[in-house]
């Protein structure tokens, strides 16, 4: 009688036994967070709000306040915290920082920063693309933003500045933004000199270096989140003849 031969699996091709899956995720740090969930083991499930095309206006910038208007109503914490990402050139090495979104205006999204020493100065200027992506958790939604930047005119930044409490104003000229410091000390002193040189002055001007970027969109996307990872993606794209809007795979 014949007997059939008994399969054999070398180690490359053998099912990982339990305790090897147990081994496994014991030497990462974290694995498969669940967050808030109130699911234990599984991770949260969004489920506030859907997004449809015949939803959504047709400028991005339009749309961008609603949502933004929106926000601020269901009290999201700082719905104008957002991550701005820049790329250097040769390397295209990229980085990206959380700033604030001060203006909104139909060419664009700006922020304000040092534009002469920091890092994102130095990407913008081998490389004048940027990235932005807003995340509002309580109302499950995220936008993401990309595009060619455009640095604001003096008189235009210093209607913003004027706004902002002394203190930060003397610290726009006193902080050489990114560079190293040998310790605390040297940039109060810096802040202290800049105190001397404007004391007594209540209009104090906009540094050189300092001022507005606005990042004018090429694409937007708006983001809403659905059950099973199933999002709502509609992507906003720049054409010749105006805005392309497309529902994305999630």
């Amino acid at each position: 009688m014949l007997h059939a031969a008994k399969p054999t699996t070398s180690p490359d091709t053998q099912p990982e036994s339990a305790s090897t899956n147990t081994s496994t995720n014991a030497s990462k740090l974290i694995f498969a967070p669940t967050g808030g969930s109130t699911d234990p083991g599984h991770a949260t499930q969004y489920e506030s709000g859907e997004l449809h095309i015949e939803d959504l206006f047709p400028s991005p910038t339009d749309q961008f306040h609603k949502w933004f208007t929106e926000a601020v109503a269901a009290k999201v914490y700082q719905p104008e915290t957002v991550t701005l990402a820049t790329a250097e050139l040769p390397s295209g090495r990229p980085s990206a920082r959380v700033v604030f979104m001060k203006e909104l205006d139909d060419k664009g999204f700006v922020v304000y920063s040092n534009w002469e020493t920091s890092k994102k100065a130095s990407d913008v200027r081998s490389n004048p693309q940027a990235a932005l992506t807003f995340w509002w958790r309580e109302v499950e939604r995220q936008v993401r933003v990309e595009g060619y930047v455009e640095r604001l005119p003096s008189l235009e930044s210093q209607v913003y500045y004027d706004t902002r409490i002394r203190p930060s104003r003397i610290g726009a000229w006193a902080s050489p933004q990114s560079q190293v410091l040998s310790g605390r000390e040297e940039l109060e002193g810096r802040v202290k000199a800049v105190e001397q040189q404007f004391e007594g002055q209540d209009k104090i001007p906009v540094p050189p270096f300092w001022g507005g970027l606005r990042v004018v969109p090429e694409i937007v996307e708006f983001w809403q989140g659905r059950q099973s990872r199933l999002h709502d993606r509609l992507r906003y794209t720049r054409t010749e003849e105006g805005w392309k809007i497309e529902r994305l795979s999630p």
